[in-house]
């Protein structure tokens, strides 16, 4: 299960407070959570944040990815996401080994197939 440390948006209508999150990758935004580890509004001046940095760092060794909005607000709160935040290896010493098979034509039959195809008997008139 890939497992995701996100924003949850709760609050009312032009007034998101938003909860921090443990889901699933695959689980809608304000959907089915595993845990709840803190909040975070943007209103107060300054921006409240509360995590529960036992259950983040928890999360965080068992492999969960946070978000680039929470890897922020981590960082914020002086938590340390660990090294697989980003798009890099943490201990790559090759830039070549950076974006392997990233590049143009790395997937396979990229162009074939890519024709919408109509059921018959289909008449889009003249658009």
């Amino acid at each position: 299960m890939a497992v995701r440390i996100r924003l949850r948006r709760v609050g009312s209508k032009k007034n998101p407070i938003w909860r921090i999150v443990v889901a699933d990758k695959r689980a809608p935004r304000d959907g089915r959570t595993i845990e709840t580890i803190g909040q975070y509004n943007a209103q107060t001046d300054p921006s409240t944040i509360v995590i529960d940095e036992d259950r983040a760092n928890y999360w965080l060794e068992k492999g969960a990815q946070p978000s680039e909005r929470v890897a922020g607000l981590l960082r914020i709160k002086g938590i340390k996401a660990t090294a697989n935040v980003g798009w890099f290896p943490a201990d790559a010493g090759d830039a070549s080994l950076h974006h392997a098979g990233a590049g143009r034509g790395s997937r396979r039959g990229r162009g074939r197939g890519t024709r919408r195809r109509r059921r018959p008997g289909f008449r889009d008139h003249g658009r």
